[in-house]
């Protein structure tokens, strides 16, 4: 067979998977952009029409806009931040020989695999509940009032709930570059003197930064489209203290009914995404050069 013919029989072989994957993305992007120009209230079927930037100018200049972009730069960071320095942390200590090895390892991974529903509604009802939580119990054990979470700081809580979900993958990622470091290379540094918080700045630290700005990269992805978690706590409270973008889209189109306006929250929201992924890209593609 030709190497003609190969190529003809190869592209005629995954034009399928790529048929699927233009229904399953371009077709709602679409339609997404065609609605985001659209007057469309499913309260008011029949006052449709064309209105041009109307709904991107009514999303961008509503001051619930800068509150959710702010809140999802905090979320984001903040679990970024968290999972990165727990998960070196974690994977240091997983990487010594101690015993039980397996079964920490086992405990470490579990709360990745937690649906985030699930994982909202045990972080609500067991933790920060102010009346019967655990955090609750200890605070009048010692004489202290009980804190409510939820209510007084619940951007910071519903972080600290997916922090804990995204803590096992960034623990994983690190471990395991971890684990290809040389150990000739921390021997001869300890040989010479070099102590342990050195070795770890000077050596573990470098080795692990790629693996780190690729956790970094997934991480933030997945992190824009955090849903789940505030749609069972807070839902986006009190007032807009835990709303993001992601959350005020859904308020858009589903609460208010215009999916007009929404439409146009999302494809903002997608601009973004992009423009975030774009930047880490560079990021990490400069990360490997070096």
């Amino acid at each position: 067979m030709s190497t003609h013919a190969s190529r003809a029989a190869a592209r005629l072989m995954i034009s399928p998977s790529v048929i699927l994957l233009f229904l399953w993305m371009a077709v709602p992007l679409g339609m997404t952009l065609w609605f985001s120009f659209q007057r469309y209230n499913l309260l008011m079927p029949g006052q449709t029409g064309f209105v041009g930037f109307q709904n991107y100018e009514y999303f961008l200049t509503d001051p619930a806009f800068f509150t959710a972009l702010w809140n999802t730069l905090f979320l984001v960071g903040g679990v970024l931040l968290i999972t990165i320095i727990g998960g070196m942390l974690l994977a240091l200590l997983l990487d010594q020989a101690i015993f039980g090895q397996g079964i920490v390892r086992v405990l470490v991974i579990a709360p990745f695999f937690v649906m985030p529903t699930v994982s909202a509604l045990v972080w609500k009802n067991f933790f920060f509940n102010p009346v019967s939580g655990i955090f609750a119990y200890i605070a009048n054990f010692f004489g202290f009032p009980a804190y409510d979470f939820l209510a007084q700081a619940p951007l910071l809580s519903i972080t600290l709930i997916v922090a804990w979900q995204w803590l096992p993958f960034a623990t994983l990622i690190l471990l395991t570059a971890l684990q290809s470091l040389d150990s000739e290379q921390l021997e001869a540094a300890e040989m010479d003197g070099a102590s342990i918080f050195s070795r770890f700045i000077y050596i573990m630290v470098p080795h692990l930064s790629r693996a780190a700005t690729v956790v970094i990269l997934i991480q933030t992805i997945f992190l824009l489209s955090t849903f789940a978690e505030i749609l069972v706590t807070t839902n986006g409270g009190p007032g807009n203290a835990s709303t993001t973008l992601t959350y005020l889209v859904y308020v858009q189109s589903l609460l208010q009914f215009d999916v007009g306006g929404g439409a146009a929250g999302g494809i903002v929201a997608v601009i973004l995404a992009n423009i975030v992924a774009i930047f880490l890209m560079r990021m990490i593609g400069k990360n490997l050069e070096t």
